[in-house]
């Protein structure tokens, strides 16, 4: 069994669950960076699943670019939500501000935190997995 792999998948199943849950249960309108992450992170659970499935290690090639721009986009979401010079370039314009905190646990953990790191945790798990492999 490929344990990076099974933690990359159960990362992003856990990521789009919860995603799922802010909406759809919780009511939270998502802003245009919470729907560039999730057009990045709900392919890597379909791709991180199959893979699994046929444990296919070749898998790192394809989602290591979209788990590594999902760093970025969340990166610049905390950013925006959290360094207030940021807000003046917000490209948000209508619907909800991606600077609003739906949630703020500990001053700190964000939405916006949670995706990031998850993607961290794909990413990294990818690497360890292309390195054995």
């Amino acid at each position: 069994m490929n344990k990076p792999l099974l933690l990359s998948w159960l990362t992003a199943i856990i990521a789009v669950i919860g995603s799922l849950y802010f909406s759809e249960v919780m009511h939270y309108v998502p802003c245009t960076f919470c729907w560039y992450q999730r057009i990045l992170m709900y392919p890597l659970a379909v791709f991180l699943g199959v893979a699994f499935y046929h444990q296919d290690s070749r898998i790192a090639r394809y989602v290591l670019p979209l788990s590594v721009l999902g760093i970025f986009v969340s990166g610049y979401h905390i950013a925006l939500q959290k360094i207030p010079a940021l807000q003046e370039f917000e490209v948000c314009t209508s619907g909800v501000p991606c600077s609003q905190d739906y949630i703020n646990w500990l001053g700190f953990i964000t939405i916006p935190m949670l995706a990031f790191t998850a993607f961290v945790i794909i990413t990294v798990s990818m690497i360890v997995m292309s390195r054995k492999g």
